[in-house]
C-alpha cells in the first residue's frame, strides 16, 4: 500500500550525533518510516547561518551524521537520503518565502533568541540575515516536499510555527497549494546535557551515539546532580536530577530502583553515574557495531560521494516529482520559470 502521508526532516552536518540528536528526532524518524513517506534531508545550507568559516569540513562532518543515521535504523530503501545544497530549488522556494514574512516576525522567534544567548551573537556584528531567515529556509525544506509532519526536537517547534504561517499566507494569497504541517515530537523532545541545559555541542555538554563505554562514562563523571545532595547520606530528588532523566530513557525498567535508592540514600550519585552510563553504553552497543559495520566495509555509505546518497528507489524519482510540484508553485506565484532549469539534481536523467 503506498504511503499517503509525507515526511521531511533533516539535521545540520555536525558531525556525529549525540544522545540529544538521537531521542530529539532520529528515533522517531526511524519509527516513522513504516508509516510515512519520509524524506530526510542533510542541512548542509543551514551550517552556514552559524558558521560560514569552516566550510571544508562539511563533507566529513556529512558522513560522519549520516553514518549514525543508518547506524540508528534509517533506511535507505525505505527513505530518501539527500543533501540539501544539491537541491537548488530549496533556495528559490527561499526567495518566494522571503516576501511572504516581516523581520519583525523573525525576530520575535523565541530559538533565534537562545542561539544568539547561547553563541554570544550579541556583540557588534550581530546576527546575519541568513541566521535571522534560518526559519524561512526551513519553511521551504518542508513545504517543497509538501509534508504533512516533521519530526523535531522542542526547541524546533517555533520554526514549524512560522512554516505553517507562510504556508497559510502562500495558500490564501495563490490558492491552496501546501498542507499545513505538524510538529512531531517524542516522549524526550529536550534531553538534557551534562550540565542540566539542553544538550548541544555549542554548550560542550554532549554525549555521542558513538562515544565508547569508556568516553561515556568519562563523560558521565562531570555530568551535574542534584545540588541540595552535598553529603552521601544525604537523600536525594530524583525529578530534578538530570541522572534519573537518563535512567527513564535508557533503562526504564531500573527506575523505581533507582529513585528508591536516591530518595532514602542508599544509592550515592557516583554508583548512580556508573551505573547509568553502563546502562547507556548498553543501549548504544548494537549502533556502534552497525557503525563500525559500515565503516569497515568498502562501497557503504562513508565511502559514497555526498551526491551518491539519494540511493532508493524513490530517491531517483525525486527529481520529477520534485522539480514538477515546484515549477506549479512558480507558476502561481505569477513568475516566468523556465522549463530548461529543471533537471539539475545530480543524477537525474533528461
Amino acid at each position: 500500500m503506498a504511503k499517503e502521508k509525507i515526511i521531511l526532516s533533516g539535521n545540520r552536518p555536525t558531525g556525529r550525533l549525540h544522545l540529544g540528536n538521537f531521542t530529539g528526532a532520529l528515533e522517531n524518524w526511524v519509527a516513522l518510516q513504516d508509516e510515512y513517506q519520509c524524506y530526510f534531508m542533510v542541512a548542509d545550507w543551514h551550517v552556514l547561518t552559524t558558521d560560514n568559516e569552516h566550510t571544508a569540513v562539511i563533507p566529513t562532518n556529512t558522513r560522519e551524521m549520516v553514518l549514525d543515521w543508518i547506524s540508528a535504523g534509517l533506511d535507505p530503501e525505505r527513505s530518501t537520503i539527500f543533501v540539501q545544497s544539491h537541491v537548488k530549488e530549496h533556495a528559490e522556494l527561499y526567495l518566494l518565502f522571503a516576501m511572504l514574512i516581516t523581520q519583525a516576525r523573525l525576530e520575535r522567534n523565541p530559538t533565534l533568541k537562545e542561539q544568539i544567548r547561547d553563541l554570544h551573537l550579541d556583540s557588534e556584528e550581530g546576527v546575519s540575515y541568513g541566521h535571522l531567515g534560518y526559519p524561512v529556509l526551513q519553511a521551504s525544506d518542508i513545504l517543497m516536499y509538501r509534508a504533512h509532519a516533521v519530526p523535531v526536537g522542542e526547541d524546533q517547534l517555533p520554526h514549524i510555527e512560522i512554516t505553517r504561517e507562510i504556508a497559510r499566507k502562500f495558500n490564501r494569497l495563490y490558492g491552496e497549494v501546501f498542507p499545513i504541517p505538524e510538529g512531531k515530537l517524542t516522549q524526550f523532545a529536550r534531553f538534557p546535557g551534562l550540565d542540566g541545559t539542553r544538550m548541544s555541542k555549542s554548550l560542550g555538554n554532549t554525549i555521542e551515539m558513538a562515544d565508547t563505554p569508556q568516553e561515556i562514562q568519562r563523560k558521565i563523571r562531570k555530568a551535574f546532580t542534584d545540588p541540595q545532595r552535598k553529603r552521601r547520606e544525604d537523600p536525594g530528588r530524583p525529578k530534578i536530577c538530570l541522572i534519573y532523566t537518563y535512567w527513564k530513557k535508557f533503562a526504564p525498567d531500573k527506575t523505581k530502583e533507582i529513585y528508591e535508592g536516591c530518595t532514602s540514600a542508599s544509592l550515592g550519585c557516583v554508583e548512580c553515574k556508573q551505573r547509568v552510563g553502563e546502562a547507556i553504553a548498553d543501549f548504544l552497543e548494537p549502533l556502534r557495531e552497525k557503525r563500525a559495520g559500515l565503516e569497515a566495509k568498502p562501497g557503504t555509505v562513508c565511502r559514497f560521494p555526498i551526491h551518491a546518497w539519494r540511493v532508493s528507489a524513490q530517491g531517483r524519482q525525486w527529481e520529477s516529482v520534485g522539480c514538477t510540484r515546484f515549477s506549479g508553485m512558480y507558476v502561481r506565484c505569477g513568475a516566468n520559470r523556465e522549463a530548461t532549469h529543471r533537471g539539475r539534481v545530480i543524477g537525474a536523467e533528461g
